[in-house]
């Protein structure tokens, strides 16, 4: 397991250095017993503004829940910082003699230059109106990190889902969020049952039976 860890750092140095400072590359190590610091290596970490220690993303507590021998690798999608910039991620399952995923390698891109200068140069060659431009319904997601924040993140886009407000959910608006937040993986945050009870106003047996319903 180190000599793959090592390895993976040295790979890790050297992408970073091929593509720039605009390129982070992030290492997640699923092995620890700590998931709040899952981040155990990271290049050029201004990009998302994140360090060694650091805790998962949304990949990483989804990999957690699924079953080992559906995940495939994620490449080219969309991610989004906290201020707002995008980036063309890429992530990739690094697996033992056994199969498990035990690593999770990372690239960030950090394309928003591109895209703005994409759309200067659409404006100067565009000669007339695009009335069928095909346009990406997906939403970068937000890159956060800790589990406090990831926690928050998985609750927004729950109750977005929803689209109501918690004072105005009925039984299955409610049943409905603890099963996003369930199969998001957002249970094996510590204590992230207690905060959902709270904020749906139910109790932990509710909760348990709600997540039951899936």
């Amino acid at each position: 397991m180190k000599q793959t860890l090592n390895f993976l750092k040295q790979l890790a140095h050297g992408l970073a250095a091929q593509f720039g400072s605009s390129c982070e590359v992030v290492i997640h190590d699923l092995t620890r017993k700590e998931l709040e610091k899952s981040i155990v290596y990271i290049e050029n970490g201004h990009v998302s503004n994140r360090h060694t220690g650091d805790g998962p993303s949304g990949i990483v507590l989804e990999t957690l829940r699924s079953d080992p021998g559906k995940i495939k690798d994620k490449l080219a999608y969309l991610t989004r910082t906290d201020d707002g910039r995008i980036l063309k991620s890429s992530t990739l399952y690094i697996r033992d003699e056994n199969d498990k995923v035990v690593y999770i390698f990372s690239m960030n891109y950090d394309i928003t230059t591109l895209l703005a200068a994409e759309n200067s140069i659409r404006g100067l060659i565009q000669t007339q109106p695009e009335t069928n431009t095909e346009t990406d319904s997906s939403t970068p997601q937000r890159i956060t990190h800790n589990v406090t924040e990831l926690l928050d993140l998985l609750i927004e886009q729950a109750i977005a889902r929803v689209g109501k407000p918690v004072a105005m959910m009925n039984k299955d608006d409610k049943v409905a969020v603890v099963q996003y937040l369930n199969n998001a993986g957002a249970f094996l945050i510590t204590k992230s049952g207690d905060k959902v009870s709270t904020l749906l106003g139910i109790s932990k047996f509710t909760l348990y039976s709600y997540m039951d319903k899936g």
